[in-house]
């Protein structure tokens, strides 16, 4: 199954995700496809293109930085099979700057349709085993390993 995290940078949640089997959907599989490289913390750009297609799902006058994000992470929603999303990450977790643009990019992950777990960020050593328990649990659940 493709997974998707939320937000779509943690390099460790996707390689879980690979180790149970399943194919993690981050900003580095857009990267990937967009210029042929897989980058783990790039320096990506929004194209015009980018900020055209987010007008599939916002208004003209929505802010450029907003439409970028939902830009770059609309398609990674619209291929993924399964979500985690993790809440009250700590801001230099992901592209989570923009708060209406993380609410809007959830709401479009639990409106799919598709299973999906919600995870505190761990703040502490047993926090963090946990976490990544149920998110494991979550990955066995789908299938895969």
């Amino acid at each position: 199954m493709k997974v998707m995290v939320y937000p779509p940078t943690s390099v460790v949640i996707a390689d879980l995700i690979k180790r149970m089997g399943h194919e993690p959907l981050v900003t580095g599989v857009v990267l990937k496809d967009k210029v042929g490289i897989d980058l783990d913390s790039p320096p990506y750009e929004i194209t015009l293109n980018d900020l055209k297609n987010s007008l599939e799902y916002l208004s003209v006058e929505t802010p450029a930085g907003m439409r970028g994000r939902i830009a770059l992470i609309m398609p990674l929603i619209k291929k993924a099979d399964a979500a985690i999303i993790i809440q009250d990450s700590d801001f230099s977790f992901g592209c989570g700057g923009c708060d209406r643009a993380n609410k809007f990019l959830i709401y479009q992950i639990k409106s799919k349709g598709i299973p999906f777990i919600e995870v505190q960020y761990p703040r502490d050593e047993n926090e963090a085993v946990a976490f990544v328990k149920k998110i494991m649990d979550f990955l066995k659940k789908l299938g895969g390993i």
